[in-house]
């Protein structure tokens, strides 16, 4: 199963990114960063593959600021 991550280096964004995906009814979880993507201690949002376009525009038109995305298995 495909899992993917927003990461963050603002701990705000990372509470803000959850609450406008999960008010568009997609199910967001904050999770720590895992190692394999950084060793720096931050935040990263769990969230469903198949909504990462409609994630990326929420996150555009909210002015939500992503360190990154990444796709994992």
């Amino acid at each position: 199963q495909m899992r993917c991550l927003a990461t963050f280096d603002i701990t705000s964004m990372a509470v803000l990114f959850e609450r406008v995906c999960r008010r568009q009814g997609i199910p967001a979880k904050i999770i720590p960063v895992p190692r394999s993507i950084s060793a720096s201690c931050g935040l990263a949002c769990d969230f469903p593959c198949e909504e990462e376009e409609r994630v990326r525009a929420l996150c555009e038109s909210e002015r939500v600021e992503t360190a990154s995305f990444h796709r994992m298995e």
